[in-house]
């Protein structure tokens, strides 16, 4: 049975964690070579947005607005427009931030991935960065039910819009708390109330007025970004959870391996990059660095390609989708917890 990837073992003896200020002697390279695919994807996909790649040909799906990824491929280009400083680079960021506007009347609690992640790295020119970022949260904030204590799911994606889904809480907690930390914090804690209610967890629930909350089957329990979507919540909304539970949760999330299976109920299937690249920045916002260089050390040195490509991302196992590609957010992931390994990203927006 093939639960997870660990570590190999490294013939230049780089496999190490590093001081606790120094980063292992492959991060920065890795980083490099990320960034140059993140150029070379630029000139591929023109005005349009990457969703994933042939993990043969490298060739990219797009799409014209971006779905729930776009926020990842614009804080990609700021990335690159950091690294290379080039005033072509940081007007692409520039354009492809602004056109995240768009999705701020979307319904959908994605926006928190979109608003949030785009923005991230994003230069404040004149005010735009804050301008975009502040027209998404008030929007989220306009959506927030005091009497879910979420934000909804929505139905810009299908299905009821009283549902509360995992990936409608990293990013949106962050950008709810820019302008209302009290529906942030509801947002997180019921959220975790819900997801973590069950054994095995249930990352979708669904509310009626007849039944309450009720678990749904997709996705499902066995689903790997589910933990790694809701740990990196947690990290990032670690100051508005002030009940001493935060070790606990921590612990109920975080992975026994490097690199989880799409989905535990196939042991046989495909593995699943992008959950483990979130899961990494998770523990290194935690501050469990040695668990997060462990995971990182295997993406890089397993499933990175020399030419910047991290494979074996899983986009839908259900649907058949992506198995085994690369993926806009694994990318960016594995891109933002490199920069924060080797200290080329310094802070956060406020």
């Amino acid at each position: 049975m093939r639960a997870c990837a660990e570590g190999a073992a490294r013939p230049d003896g780089e496999r190490r964690a590093g001081g606790a200020d120094t980063a292992p002697g492959w991060a920065a390279s890795a980083l490099d070579s990320v960034l140059a695919r993140v150029a070379r994807t630029r000139a591929e996909a023109g005005a349009r947005f990457p969703l994933y790649a042939d993990p043969d040909s490298g060739r990219w799906r797009t799409t014209a607005r971006g779905s729930w990824t776009g926020g990842f491929w614009a804080g990609l280009l700021w990335l690159l427009a950091r690294h290379t400083g080039a005033p072509s680079d940081r007007e692409a960021a520039q354009a492809c931030t602004a056109r995240l506007a768009d999705w701020a009347g979307a319904d959908t609690s994605t926006r928190g991935l979109i608003f949030w992640y785009g923005t991230l790295f994003a230069a404040d020119d004149g005010g735009a960065r804050v301008r975009v970022r502040d027209v998404g949260a008030r929007a989220c904030r306009d959506a927030f039910d005091p009497r879910l204590g979420l934000v909804p799911w929505g139905s810009a994606f299908g299905g009821p819009g009283t549902t509360a889904r995992v990936d409608g809480v990293p990013g949106m907690v962050p950008l709810l708390a820019t302008v209302d930390p009290e529906a942030a914090g509801s947002h997180l804690r019921r959220h975790l109330d819900l997801c973590l209610s069950t054994r095995p967890p249930s990352w979708s629930w669904l509310r009626t007025g007849a039944t309450g909350w009720t678990a749904r089957a997709d996705p499902p329990s066995g689903w790997s970004r589910g933990p790694a979507w809701l740990l990196l919540a947690v990290a990032e909304g670690a100051p508005l959870l002030a009940d001493g539970s935060l070790a606990r949760i921590t612990d109920a999330l975080a992975p026994t391996c490097s690199v989880p299976l799409a989905d535990l109920a196939h042991p046989d299937g495909p593995l699943d990059t992008s959950a483990a690249a979130v899961t990494a920045l998770a523990l290194l916002r935690l501050g469990h660095r040695d668990r997060a260089v462990t995971v990182l050390d295997t993406l890089v040195g397993r499933h990175l390609t020399a030419d910047g490509r991290l494979l074996d991302g899983c986009y839908d196992l259900g649907a058949g989708t992506a198995l085994r590609h690369e993926l806009i957010w694994g990318d960016f992931f594995l891109a933002y917890s490199l920069a924060e390994l080797t200290g080329r990203v310094s802070g956060h927006p406020g």
